[in-house]
Formats: structure tokens, sequence, C-alpha cells
């Protein structure tokens, strides 16, 4: 029964969740993401941290949307954790600072506890980054307790062995050539009427869709998701971004991979423009291959300011997420191959060529 019924359901759970899962409105994300960067450049360390650094020397990962829960049926990381753990040990060695952008968490659908029970690896494995004092852990809607929740400060001392202060957004500046570059960075949640908080959302994931995804196993985050078009709240980021001055943002929440402002379909069709003889004619295949109902979109006039680290929760077992590093920025992927877990750079480019306003 429960074999037929993940026939009959999953496409349509699917497109209802990819339809009611956000509804972001444009104003409200607007004014979020305006106070808190003003917050942060006016109040550093309280609710957000500005971290200084070079871009040829120094080095960070941002990943986002963990959704850790209790390795049952609705647990949508469950699949990934061996990419993440591979990916933190490949960083950690290698002197990466983490940003953790939100939703590392399940704590809508789950207890602390029962989190804290089942991803002892994984908090491990972040642990040593905080070690370093190369670790800034920033909340999303999902693991919102971290930020209002009195019981949290003794939570991450249990996960992280030491006290943790938890924020809401984080700036990196640095300067490329003679020009200042800030990297804003939060987990992209304000302003989304469904997720900034809505205690309907969360009655609703927690008492009715997590029973439901646990007994069908279905995870809606299927990478197919991320040849399509930006969702409307990458739009709105996007819109966001561009109009602020030599400065880049970085989310997640949105599970779709955007990088230079484009997701991997409008890549795509960007490089289709350029292209010539078979290299064309293979892009356009792709793109075919798609089935989409679509016109080619314009992209002239898009400036380059807007990341999204897209999640590691994919269904497959994939994570995605931003490297900074060598003075470049990069979209990059963990995938297993044979039961090993490899890194591949997804897109690539050097952060003195980004177009900014």
């Amino acid at each position: 029964m429960r074999k037929f019924l993940q026939r009959l359901l999953t496409k349509p759970v699917i497109a209802l969740a990819n339809k009611w899962s956000s509804r972001p409105n444009k104003q409200r994300v607007d004014k979020a993401l305006s106070a808190l960067y003003k917050n942060i450049t006016q109040n550093p360390g309280k609710r957000g941290r500005i971290i200084e650094f070079d871009a040829a020397k120094d080095r960070f990962i941002i990943l986002s949307d963990q959704h850790k829960g209790a390795r049952d049926g609705s647990d949508i990381f469950a699949k990934a954790a061996n990419n993440y753990l591979a990916a933190l040990d490949y960083y950690n060695k290698r002197n990466f600072f983490y940003i953790n952008l939100g939703d590392s968490e399940e704590l809508w659908e789950n207890l602390f506890l029962t989190v804290k029970k089942h991803n002892k690896r994984t908090f491990e494995a972040e642990r040593r980054f905080l070690d370093r004092e190369a670790f800034i852990k920033i909340f999303g809607n999902h693991d919102l307790y971290w930020d209002n929740d009195p019981l949290a400060m003794v939570s991450l001392a249990q996960i992280y062995g030491q006290q943790l202060k938890v924020y809401e957004g984080a700036i990196l500046q640095t300067t490329i050539g003679d020009q200042k570059l800030a990297i804003y960075m939060t987990h992209g949640h304000q302003g989304d009427l469904q997720s900034d908080g809505n205690w309907f959302s969360k009655w609703f994931v927690s008492d009715i869709w997590a029973p439901f995804q646990a007994y069908l196993c279905i995870n809606p985050n299927t990478p197919a998701n991320n040849d399509t078009l930006k969702t409307d709240h990458n739009r709105i980021m996007y819109e966001w971004s561009a109009g602020r001055k030599n400065t880049l943002l970085i989310t997640g929440h949105t599970h779709q991979p955007v990088f230079r402002s484009l997701t991997e379909l409008e890549i795509l069709y960007e490089k289709l423009e350029n292209a010539k003889g078979k290299e064309a004619g293979a892009i356009q295949a792709r793109i075919d291959r798609l089935h989409l109902k679509t016109s080619q979109p314009d992209f002239k006039g898009y400036l380059d300011t807007y990341f999204n680290s897209g999640c590691c929760c994919f269904d497959d077992g994939d994570i995605t997420g931003i490297e900074i590093s060598d003075e470049c920025i990069r979209l990059i992927k963990w995938e297993y191959h044979q039961k090993k877990s490899i890194r591949l750079v997804l897109e690539e480019a050097r952060l003195k060529d980004l177009k900014l306003g």
C-alpha cells in the first residue's frame, strides 16, 4: 500500500509543496533585509558579525538547509549525511571558515533532544570548526529555536561543548583592487509569509506534513527543481541585492542554488547566447530535455549580486554550497560516486570580474 501511495501521490505532493511552501512579500523582504544589514553594520556582534578578510588568503564555505532530523521517514537530511560529513572533513583540513546559513536543524518537526540524539557525528564535525574559531551559526525559520528559546544556550553547549552565539546574519568585508566589497549573508526567510514567524505553517509542518511525509518517505527537494527559472523569492532577493552598491547577497531557504543571480537553467540559456556549432547544439539539447513550457528569458542587464547556497537535503543525497577562496566564488556540489563522496565545482567566477551595482 505504501509503495502504491508513493507512486500515486509523490508528484502532486511535490507540486503542492513547491506552490505553497513560499509566499514572499517584496515590501516585507526589502524592509527586513535592509533593517538587518543596518543593524549588523551599526551594532556588530548583536544580530550579526562583521569579518574583514583577505580574498587571496582566507577561505570560506557556506552551507545551509540541512534540516537534520530523527533519521526517520521524514528526515530529509538522512541520505545527505555522509556527503555533509565528507565535505566538513575536507574543509576543516584545509582551514576553511564555515558559515552555516540556517535551517541546520529541523526543529519544526522534532524536539531538540531527538535531533541531538541522532546527529552526534555532524555536531562533532561542526565543533572542529568552532575549536579553531572558524564557525558562524546563523538561524533560519526551521531552527528559530536558537534565537528565541531561553534554553537555547544550554542546548548549544550540550552539542558543541562550549558556548556559542547564534546570529541572524553576517557580513564579510574585503577590498578587491581598490574597490570595497561586502558579502552579506542571512538565511533568507525574512519577509516570507509562510515562514517568518508563521505559527500556522509551523503547526502544519509538525502535526500534519511530518507524519504524512514519514509514512510515504517523500522528499520534495528534488534536483529537478533547480532546472527552472528563479522562484519568486529568489527573484525578490536578487532585486534587493541589485540595488546595493558593491554588495553581494548570499541566502539559503529556497533550496534552489543560484550563482551570479542565475539558476542552473538560466546559466544554460546565458551560455547558449555565446555558443556556436556543436557546443550550442549540446546546450540546446540539455534545455530541450527538460520539456519546459517557457520561452528563452532575457538576462541582459542582470548584475552578479545574488547567490543562493541551495541545500544539504536533496533527495538523491547531493548537497550544494558556496565557496569563497583564492579570490574566487564557486557553486559546489558534493555527490556520491561508487559510494564515495566527491566534490564538483559547478560554477566559478573571480570576485574582481563580478558585475556589481
